[in-house]
């Protein structure tokens, strides 16, 4: 099979999941391209972002035509994820200055504990959503949710992992919106977020424009399948079963480093 047809293929079958189980494209997609097409990690991090950005416009307008987006949350997650992406992405570069091709190695130690801590979270999210569902909110504050986006701009920064997934859970431990408020707040910022991000490893050379372009002709229809399909297969056991290969994709990532 030519590369590209196989990069369209990762596009669509990442799509699919995507539609069927809510699970973030970064940390469907990122093993894939480091494993499976032998892309750099730098690399794959930065395409990885801008594909995201892609990705999730649809859906941001979506949310907000169906006012389920809390804009002031957006502007504070910004004002801190967006300087924490800066110095996630200004990290990477210090590192690869001081030592080459070493910060993919840098990258795949990173991305490996995210691959296990994000699908551990997931694994529980119905019983931690069940915890504090019923407790008033531990966070009120600006300043909060800043440190909240300042500490998830920061791993996106770095890994491209993130901009969904973390912020998600984050607000579910410190704060009690409605869940479609949840997801379209964590949505829209997470445009701002990957775009930013996505940028910045443009500007830097780290993005592989023809890889982004191949995997979102793939990810789009794949998509729509897979939104269509989520109300037709055992999703639950899906996203279990992703979970824990996930899990140890996370710790084949590890392996070489212990």
């Amino acid at each position: 099979m030519p590369l590209i047809a196989t990069k369209i293929l990762v596009g669509f079958v990442v799509g699919v999941l995507i539609g069927l189980t809510g699970i973030g494209g970064g940390v469907l997609l990122l093993p894939i391209l480091i494993f499976g097409l032998r892309v750099p990690a730098i690399v794959a991090v930065g395409s990885d972002a801008l594909f995201n950005f892609f990705t999730k416009i649809p859906a941001g307008l979506l949310h907000l035509k169906k006012d389920t987006v809390r804009r002031k949350v957006v502007i504070a997650l910004a004002v801190g994820s967006v300087p924490g992406s800066i110095g996630g992405v200004a990290l990477l570069t210090h590192i690869r200055s001081l030592y080459g091709n070493g910060v993919n190695d840098f990258i795949k130690i990173t991305i490996g504990i995210l691959l296990i801590v994000i699908p551990t979270l997931l694994l529980f999210q119905k019983r931690i959503e069940e915890n504090v569902a019923n407790r008033p909110p531990t966070m009120k504050s600006f300043v909060g949710m800043s440190v909240i986006g300042l500490v998830a701009g920061f791993l996106v920064g770095m890994t491209s992992v993130g901009s969904g997934s973390i912020i998600m859970m984050l607000l579910l431990l410190f704060y009690s919106y409605p869940p479609k408020v949840n997801v379209g707040t964590d949505v829209v910022h997470a445009v701002v977020l990957t775009g930013v991000t996505g940028i910045l490893h443009f500007h830097l050379g780290n993005v592989d424009s023809k890889l982004v372009l191949s995997l979102l002709i793939g990810s789009i229809p794949g998509g729509l399948l897979g939104s269509h399909l989520s109300t037709r297969v055992p999703m639950l056991w899906l996203r279990r079963i992703l979970c824990t290969l996930l899990l140890l994709t996370g710790a084949r990532m590890l392996w070489p480093a212990f």
